[in-house]
C-alpha cells in the first residue's frame, strides 16, 4: 500500500492541527447557530407565536419560500429544547471537518427537508429544525466512507448506535413531521457525496495509477531482458576448458587436428 493511499485513511500531524482549528470554528458556529434559534424563539414567544405563520403549508405555492424560514421556528419551548441538543452535537460533528462545507450542507438539508414537507406533509403549518438534525445525522453516517477517513467512520457508527432511537421518528407518526425528517436524512446522505473530500479521493486514484505504471514498467523491463538474453544464450555454443567451440574430453586433440587442416 502506498503512502498517499495510507494517508487518505489516517490522520497526519499537519491534518491534526488543521482539524483542531476547524473544530474550534465549528464550535463557535454551532454556538452562534443555537443563539439564533433561541433568539428567534424568544421573539416568537413574545409575539404569541405569530412567526409560525412563516412555516411550511404543504402544497400551498405561496408558502414554498418558507422552507428557508421554517427550520428557525418552533411551536413551544419544549419543541426547541428537544431539538437543541441533537442539532448541536450533530452540527458540530458535521462541521469540524470544514465550516465552508458545513454551510453548504446546511443549505442543502434545509431545502431537501423543506421540499419533502411541502410535497408530502399533512395539512397545517410545519416548523422546526428536526429535518436539519436528520440531515446532519445522515451526513455523519456516510462521510467517513466518502472521505476515506477511518475516524469519521467510527464516529458515524457510534452516533448511529447512540441515537438509534432517533430513527423511530422516520416512521409515520401523528403530529410529527416525519416527511421532513426523511427529506433531511436523504439530503445529508447526498451531501456526503457532494461535499466529499476530493483531495483524499484524488490521492487514492493517483496512487493507484502510479502503482499500475510501476507494474507495467517492471513487466516491460522483465520482458525486454528475457528477449535480449535469449538470442545471446542461443548464439554462444557450450565451451569447456577455454577451447571455444570444442568440447568434450578430447577437445584439445580436435583443435590441434583442425589447426593442421586434418
Amino acid at each position: 500500500m502506498s503512502s498517499s493511499k495510507h494517508r487518505a485513511w489516517t490522520l497526519a500531524t499537519g491534518d491534526a492541527e488543521s482539524l483542531v482549528a476547524e473544530a474550534r470554528k465549528a464550535l463557535f458556529v454551532m454556538v452562534g447557530f443555537l443563539a439564533i434559534l433561541w433568539l428567534v424563539q424568544l421573539v416568537n414567544f413574545a409575539d404569541h407565536y405569530h412567526l409560525d405563520n412563516y412555516g411550511i403549508r404543504p402544497r400551498h405555492l405561496a408558502s414554498i419560500a418558507y422552507i428557508l424560514t421554517a427550520p428557525f421556528l418552533h411551536v413551544s419551548w419544549t419543541h426547541i429544547e428537544s431539538n437543541s441538543g441533537p442539532i448541536f452535537i450533530f452540527g458540530f460533528l458535521a462541521a469540524y471537518r470544514g465550516v465552508v462545507r458545513f454551510i453548504g450542507l446546511t443549505a442543502l438539508v434545509i431545502v431537501t427537508s423543506g421540499l419533502a414537507s411541502w410535497f408530502f406533509g399533512p395539512t397545517g403549518v410545519g416548523v422546526g429544525a428536526s429535518g436539519v438534525v436528520f440531515g446532519y445525522l445522515g451526513y455523519i453516517l456516510v462521510r467517513g466512507f466518502f472521505d476515506r477517513h477511518g475516524i469519521d467512520i467510527m464516529i458515524g457508527l457510534v452516533m448511529a448506535l447512540c441515537f438509534a432511537y432517533q430513527f423511530t421518528v422516520l416512521l409515520p407518526h401523528a403530529g410529527i413531521g416525519w416527511q421532513d425528517h426523511i427529506g433531511g436524512l436523504v439530503g445529508g446522505v447526498v451531501g456526503g457525496w457532494i461535499f466529499r473530500d476530493r483531495t483524499a479521493t484524488s490521492a487514492s486514484r493517483s496512487s493507484l495509477r502510479g502503482e499500475s505504471g510501476k507494474l507495467a514498467s517492471a513487466t516491460a523491463a522483465t520482458t525486454g531482458s528475457a528477449a535480449t538474453a535469449g538470442p545471446a544464450a542461443t548464439a554462444s555454443p557450450p565451451t569447456q576448458g577455454g577451447t571455444g567451440v570444442y568440447a568434450g574430453p578430447r577437445a584439445d586433440l580436435h583443435k590441434q587436428l583442425d589447426d593442421l587442416g586434418l
